[in-house]
């Protein structure tokens, strides 16, 4: 069953047309992999999902039922939560209330509570009074990933969450997410890592400036077709 489609997806910043027709979709229980440059256009369209960059309404849907144009916490509500690229955490507020800010006003029940996270990453327990920008940036980023998972999302969007760390620490966040998916989310990351994304994903779709270049599942395409949809060879 597809949670997430987008249906000839476009987006702009002013009068610069940053996506071009997009169709993509995500099943239910699916990791999906964004992959492409920077400027490709992937962060627009997380962007556009999660109600922060405008779209017509009928182009994105969830779960049967247009969302395109929804502000983000109408969005956040229907069960699609955002690990943000650079993490974007509140220096003001320690590890535990960061956590809890991902479910503030709401009552959704499900497999994500603060203990559940806590249990995730047992580090955030260890560190839950200290200022959570005061951590090393593995750390931030499991505490990004918990807040989003506070919200016990049905959709849960990864944009660039390998970005910067060491690639031990890539392996635990990432051993993470088959945690976070065997609780009944999808996944959708964005990845400039290729390899990566084609470890984690069912599916992967290549963006170049705007548009899809490629999309399959990664055993079926060679290292010859990505090159060329990532870089834009033969065009």
């Amino acid at each position: 069953m597809k949670l997430l489609e987008t249906h000839g997806l476009t987006a702009f910043y002013g009068d610069f047309q940053a996506l071009f027709g997009i169709d993509l979709h995500v099943d239910e229980g699916e990791t999906i992999a964004i992959v492409g440059a920077n400027g490709a256009g992937k962060s627009t369209l997380m962007g556009a999902i999660t109600g922060r960059r405008s779209a017509q309404r009928e182009a994105i849907t969830f779960d049967g039922k247009p969302i395109g144009g929804m502000k983000p916490a109408e969005i956040m509500a229907r069960g699609i939560a955002l690990v943000p690229e650079g993490r974007q955490l509140f220096p003001s507020l320690d590890v535990e209330e960061n956590l809890l800010i991902g479910n503030y006003g709401r009552k959704v029940r499900g497999a994500w509570s603060l203990d559940a996270v806590y249990r995730l990453f047992p580090i955030l327990k260890e560190r839950r009074k200290q200022a959570a920008t005061s951590l090393s940036g593995g750390q931030q980023q499991m505490v990004a990933l918990g807040r989003a998972l506070m919200s016990n999302p049905r959709l849960l969007l990864c944009d660039e969450i390998s970005l910067g760390l060491a690639p031990a620490i890539i392996k635990d966040i990432y051993a993470a997410l088959d945690a976070i998916r065997a609780e009944g989310a999808s996944v959708m990351v964005v990845e400039q890592n290729i390899g990566q994304a084609l470890a984690v994903s069912d599916r992967v779709y290549c963006l170049l400036e705007g548009r899809v270049t490629l999309t399959g599942r990664p055993e079926a395409l060679s290292r010859d077709q990505i090159s060329a949809a990532y870089f834009g060879g033969g065009r």
